[in-house]
């Protein structure tokens, strides 16, 4: 099967089944465990905050923030399509008990006095903003490189509120890598991020959310409550420092191969593609009479795997385990079955 679903399928490379095998381990929860703390140390660096802290998924990661930044019966503005919003089981609301507040975007951008007109005023009857989120790249706008200027702008908006900003950056690399801007001058328009490290980098497990000391020490206690303090982890954390530090520049090939992907398929007459600018590609199929159901099912039959994204919307996300020959053996499969 060719499989486009996710870049959350890749599969860990040798380097980094070798380098789990052997790594040096000790009790994270003691904070006793040296490649844990090596992982840790690499990430605030690149990211340029003063600390960082190895969670088990984006979603942990994300909710942590959310938990460490927020009281209950507090309200967090995020823009309406975000991860946070759609695909994280409203846990904000189940374990921080806080309410979100969503603003609707273009293309996943927030206008930033759309974010500043949201922002509740000191009033018995309302909530307190405790929190802006953002997301980098866009997921559900088709991997959209949200740029620095707007994220900028809000965060200029956030300073003179007091408020702080969380950064969902679980393809943080994939924008970076796309924009030619430094991760850590995303992350310095933020009080907080979290990056996904198995994702299109390829570890096995794991994601990093980083911020000053004092938010690390309290997520540190969060991450405790969830569960996911973790004993002799190093085993997990490297092959997920291989990833941070081997595997970002490639993101550039999924990026060629996902732009390889919607060109190819531009031919087919019933399709409309998406504006690819990083490794996800937006396909609706309605012009075709088809639904992202049916059209899907058809693929599978053809050994290729991708997800609705809508009634008629399909994602197809470039990964490491797929080359430029499947992407063209996907092309054909599609243009043969519609191109009449």
């Amino acid at each position: 099967m060719i499989d486009l679903r996710s870049d959350t399928v890749t599969k860990p490379t040798m380097a980094m089944r070798q380098a789990a095998f052997e790594a040096d381990v000790g009790d994270d929860v003691y904070e006793e465990d040296p490649t844990v703390k090596k992982l840790e140390d690499k990430a605030a660096e690149m990211l340029g905050k003063e600390a960082a802290l190895f969670v088990t998924s984006g979603t942990q990661g994300n909710q942590i923030a959310v938990l460490t930044h927020c009281s209950p019966g507090d309200e967090v503005l995020l823009e309406a399509n975000a991860h946070l919003f759609l695909y994280e089981g409203a846990s904000m609301s189940a374990l921080a008990g806080v309410q979100p507040r969503t603003i609707q975007g273009t293309r996943g951008v927030m206008d930033p006095e759309d974010v500043k007109a949201a922002i509740r005023p000191d009033d018995i009857h309302f909530p307190e903003t405790s929190l802006i989120c953002l997301e980098n790249t866009h997921n559900k706008a088709g991997g959209v490189v949200v740029p620095l200027e707007n994220m900028q702008a809000i965060y200029e908006v956030a300073r003179e509120e007091g408020i702080p900003v969380h950064l969902d950056g679980a393809r943080l690399f994939n924008a970076s890598v796309a924009s030619g801007i430094s991760l850590h001058r995303y992350a310095d328009q933020t009080d907080t991020v979290q990056v996904c490290l198995s994702k299109g980098l390829g570890a096995p497990v794991g994601s990093i959310i980083a911020g000053s000391y004092d938010f690390i020490k309290k997520a540190r206690k969060w991450r405790k409550r969830l569960g996911g303090g973790l004993r002799q982890v190093g085993m997990v954390a490297a092959p997920a420092y291989v990833a941070l530090t081997e595997m970002v520049d490639r993101l550039a090939e999924d990026h060629a191969h996902a732009r390889q992907l919607a060109n190819g398929l531009q031919h087919v007459v019933g399709l409309k593609i998406e504006k690819v600018e990083t490794n996800i590609v937006l396909v609706h199929v309605d012009g075709l009479g088809e639904t992202a159901e049916s059209f899907l099912h058809k693929l599978e039959g053809d050994g290729i795997l991708a997800v609705p994204f809508g009634p008629t919307t399909v994602r197809f996300v470039t990964n490491y385990d797929v080359s430029e020959r499947d992407i063209d053996q996907v092309i054909d499969v599609i243009i043969s079955r519609y191109q009449y």
